[in-house]
């Protein structure tokens, strides 16, 4: 049960930080690596050539310095993480030390789970759709029957597992399929629209109807279907797009780390995950709290939930307390 740490020892631990620092980074998300083995239209990462990758030695020191900094939520991803031979063990450095995450596009899931499922507390996969859509996004036949294969393995060893299901132009019309395909698994659903990176091909889905799908989501989750993102997020991203009621975004709660252990900056889309100083190499809690960050409040650019929605945290919304909070943990503790 290594949620208890984090939830609670690392959570005391940014209090007292906190008296001092203004700002301090939550979550943290880093690409082990930019090599894929799918194809993915929306994405522009598989197209980077890797350079030198971290050495195990080197991921421990990036992650003491994230924990120091005061990171609770540790997320892996690619790339493909499953690709690299040392993800065991840099998955179990992680889990000593944070609630640990890692984002797969499923292909060598079943084969690959037994080694990384004792050291994570949650694994998401992504799919974009139903049979052959999911696997025209991805550029590889037969992706879409892997992923569900290893979804299937995962659940079967009782790891707690969400489909990550990016919106596009070419899949909106498939959301009722995927929500029901999430229930039918006994998994549950992450959203996000695609954003139109400059080195990928355009597939955020048009104004129109995106703002139905959103509007359906909504009502999904206020029904009680098993959807990640809270209320609010959907609420933001239509307030925002539609309704000229933007939200505040606070990206300084989020640091994301580029497979060289480099920091991006100021986010994760505005400059395309691209970054400079390394974690080991700069005083973190100093660079967030003189970090220009007011420039980028009222962005509004993506629908990330890893940015949203901590932005949108109060604790005097109980809706979003008990929608974030009291039922992960009541879900996660009960499942032992």
């Amino acid at each position: 049960m290594a949620v208890i740490r984090p939830m609670i020892v690392s959570n005391i631990k940014r209090m007292v930080i906190g008296r001092l620092y203004k700002r301090l980074p939550l979550i943290a998300g880093h690409k082990l690596l930019y090599s894929c083995n799918l194809r993915c239209k929306m994405c522009p990462f598989w197209r980077r050539k890797d350079e030198k990758l971290l050495t195990l030695e080197e991921e421990v020191l990036m992650l003491k310095n994230l924990e120091k900094a005061g990171v609770i939520f540790m997320g892996f991803e690619g790339g493909e993480p499953l690709l690299r031979r040392d993800l065991p063990q840099i998955l179990e450095e992680s889990y000593k030390m944070f609630y640990t995450s890692l984002v797969t596009n499923g292909w060598l899931l079943k084969d690959k789970i037994k080694e990384i499922s004792d050291f994570i507390d949650y694994l998401f996969v992504s799919l974009d759709g139903i049979g052959e859509t999911h696997d025209k996004l991805r550029g590889v036949s037969g992706s879409f029957d892997r992923a569900i294969e290893g979804i299937k393995k995962a659940r079967e060893m009782g790891i707690r597992t969400a489909i990550s299901f990016t919106i596009t132009n070419e899949n909106l019309d498939q959301v009722d399929e995927v929500v029901r395909l999430v229930e039918k698994l006994g998994v549950v659903l992450s959203v996000q629209v695609a954003y139109d990176y400059s080195t990928a091909e355009k597939l955020s889905p048009s104004r129109e109807k995106l703002k139905g799908v959103l509007e359906r989501l909504l009502e999904y989750k206020r029904s009680g279907k098993p959807i990640i993102q809270s209320q609010m997020y959907f609420k933001a991203l239509l307030n925002s797009w539609y309704y000229n009621s933007p939200w505040e975004c606070k990206p300084w709660l989020t640091i994301n780390i580029d497979p060289q252990g480099r920091i991006v900056l100021p986010c994760y889309v505005l400059n395309e995950y691209s970054g400079d100083k390394r974690v080991w190499e700069v005083d973190l809690i100093k660079l967030w709290n003189e970090y220009p960050w007011h420039q980028y409040s009222s962005c509004n650019k993506c629908g990330l939930s890893c940015y949203i929605e901590p932005s949108l945290f109060s604790w005097k919304n109980y809706v979003m307390v008990k929608e974030r909070i009291l039922e992960p943990m009541l879900s996660y503790l009960t499942s032992f």
